[in-house]
């Protein structure tokens, strides 16, 4: 049998964090199981302790993972500026609090599909999940501040990120709770959040 070649073994431990990543968001951390994740990868459930200690560990790869993706998504629209559609972080609200991203349980922020596993597991969750916040936090602080350029401090700046941020993960969780029961009521929140996210 011919050895495994470092490529492989790399492309192998992406393919697990990739899972992970989509498995954890949808599923959450606790609900999937290593030989289901393996699967999923198209690996053996043998495999998965040549590349991670333990599920915890690779939790904090994917949480580290999804975030990046995410964080790179908010830099990429921050970076755009305005166009005709608004300002940026009226764009990020839009985005964030839309039907696609309530229905793409396994894609997407994050902030919003892992914030209960990051309460519930190890310290290196949650700081992987904390550094995640920290990101979205500075970028909206930043983009407020130019925004309004000599109207706030930084301290306001980061304030209104803070308010930001809490806005459109509870929005979204609250929105994804409902959604299957009370579609009408999911929908309800995400307009009424998405008109007065930013106010």
């Amino acid at each position: 049998m011919p050895r495994i070649t470092k490529e492989d073994k790399a492309r192998n431990r992406q393919n697990i964090v990739e899972a992970a990543g989509r498995m954890f968001r949808s599923q959450g951390v606790d609900a999937v199981g290593i030989a289901e994740l393996m699967k999923e990868a198209g690996l053996t459930h043998g495999g998965f302790y040549n590349h991670f200690a333990s599920k915890g560990d690779l939790a904090v790869e994917a949480c580290d993972a999804s975030f990046r993706a995410s964080l790179g998504s908010l830099d990429r629209i921050l970076g755009e500026g305005a166009d005709l559609t608004g300002p940026p972080l009226k764009r990020v609200a839009d985005n964030y609090l839309s039907a696609a991203h309530r229905d793409a349980s396994d894609g997407g922020c994050p902030s919003a599909s892992l914030v209960t596993d990051a309460g519930r597991h190890s310290d290196t969750v949650q700081s992987a999940y904390a550094a995640g916040v920290e990101g979205y936090l500075t970028g909206f602080a930043e983009e407020f501040a130019r925004e309004h350029e000599g109207e706030i401090t930084s301290q306001e700046a980061r304030e209104r990120a803070v308010l930001l941020l809490s806005r459109l993960v509870g929005a979204m969780t609250l929105a994804r709770a409902v959604s299957h029961v009370q579609p009408e009521l999911s929908d309800e929140i995400l307009r009424t959040c998405r008109a007065h996210a930013l106010d």
